[in-house]
């Protein structure tokens, strides 16, 4: 089985750039590929675009020799390994857009060589691996398992965890064929703890799918409850802190506005449209993607009622300000964030929308809101503060200047429970 020294991981995103930097600092050399041209100068100058990424990382990966950053695809024929960190969003329907997978299988193919093992780490359904890029590959004229290797292996990328870096999260691993799993394995092993193998891509894929599926379907279950807490009078933060005093059999998920990251918001779609081809249908897994889709709507109908029951007054023309749009705490990360369907939502009934994030300086482009992009945030300001109706916490960063914004707003809607404790009657939850 031949050793592999260099590698190549393909988009330098939340999920290519750390794995990039990990295998980097165990001693293999990296080359990192983007289409985004802007990234390649920056990663070069040892500069970071990701918050929870430290510059000094990039900087020391660089000035090592073992990392380098290029657009240049040819340079795929150089190395031993392909890594493919790629986006795998939902089309305008809810199915899966498996875009970015089959154009970067296609690069790869085009350039293929003998000898090579290409691993796919994007978030996708059961038999992706062998179904869509395994064919792909091969129209290069080589054939998986004998010229080339094929394997799956799942990211598992937590930004902003400390406690998870990626070199600390255990890996899973299924090949196309036992040689490709034992190539994959010995690869990973030079940079991850822990490198658990599995029979195929498909049992990889599911198993990656199913554990945000999890997620998914667990928050949905406490976003209902929390409605249904506020109906009966109750805390559900209270509730929720009770319940996990059981030390078994319970494991405590926290309401919000919605689901964002690339992740949990998407991946229950991706389950049930495959589960369609078997004739299966997951209705458990449906009606979660539908209770998280429609969080969004309820914070503005929320809004609502408090700006009506207080002031007695309507969303139209209301200043309202957002505060967070990252998809969770203390990272930048604003992908499927639920801050901008409530902003739209807004926006639809006649409201003055502003946001404020510290860590977000200004909204980057996004598919499903490009009207937004370039939109900064607002500092909170007297001036700000005055003119606002209310304000709706939808990611708690520590960063954010809780007393002030609580003392000079009217409203504040949290939903988050990050105000909860403070008593005051201007802060209400949702």
């Amino acid at each position: 089985m031949p050793e592999d020294h260099r590698i190549a991981v393909i988009g330098l995103g939340y999920v290519g750039l750390p794995l990039a930097l990990a295998a980097a600092e165990a001693g293999l050399e990296v080359l990192g590929l983007d289409v985004d041209a802007a990234k390649i100068p920056k990663l070069l100058r040892g500069e970071s675009y990701l918050r929870h990424i430290p510059a000094a990382r990039v900087k020391a990966a660089v000035e090592s020799g073992r990392f380098a950053a290029t657009e240049d695809f040819e340079r795929l024929r150089e190395v031993d390994a392909i890594l493919i960190c790629v986006p795998t969003p939902l089309g305008r329907h809810r199915e899966p857009d498996l875009s970015f997978v089959e154009n970067t299988a296609r690069a790869i193919a085009r350039r293929l060589r003998r000898g090579q093992l290409v691993v796919l780490e994007s978030t996708t359904y059961p038999g992706t691996t062998r179904e869509v890029v395994k064919p792909i590959l091969e129209s290069s004229g080589l054939t998986s398992g004998t010229d080339f290797h094929l394997a799956y292996s799942p990211e598992r990328e937590d930004p902003g965890n400390p406690d998870f870096t990626t070199s600390r999260i255990p890996k899973l691993v299924g090949g196309d064929g036992d040689a490709a799993t034992a190539r994959a394995v010995a690869l990973y092993r030079r940079f991850i703890e822990r490198v658990v193998p599995t029979s195929s891509p498909e049992v990889a894929e599911a198993a990656k799918i199913f554990e945000n599926v999890f997620r998914a379907v667990n928050i949905a279950l406490v976003n209902e409850f929390k409605m249904l807490c506020r109906r009966m009078g109750l805390d559900v933060f209270e509730v929720i802190e009770a319940a996990a005093t059981k030390p078994f059999g319970f494991t405590p998920f926290w309401p919000g506005p919605g689901l964002g990251g690339h992740c949990i918001p998407i991946d229950p779609f991706y389950l049930s449209w495959r589960a369609r081809e078997f004739d299966m249908p997951t209705r458990f897994v449906e009606l979660a993607g539908e209770i998280n889709a429609a969080m969004p709507d309820y914070v503005v109908a929320r809004l609502a009622e408090e700006l009506d029951r207080r002031f007695g007054r309507g969303l139209r023309d209301a200043h309202v300000l957002l505060v967070g749009v990252a998809y969770k705490p203390n990272v930048d990360d604003v992908r499927e964030s639920p801050a901008f369907a409530i902003w739209q939502r807004l926006a639809a009934r006649g409201a003055v929308v502003a946001y404020h994030d510290p860590l977000v300086p200004e909204i980057p482009r996004t598919r499903e809101y490009p009207q937004l992009t370039g939109v900064r945030s607002r500092e909170l300001s007297e001036a700000l503060l005055a003119e606002l109706d209310a304000a709706v916490v939808v990611t708690d960063h520590d960063a954010i200047d809780w007393a002030r914004l609580v003392a000079g707003t009217r409203l504040v809607l949290d939903t988050r429970g990050r105000l909860r404790r403070l008593g005051a009657p201007h802060v209400v939850g949702d």
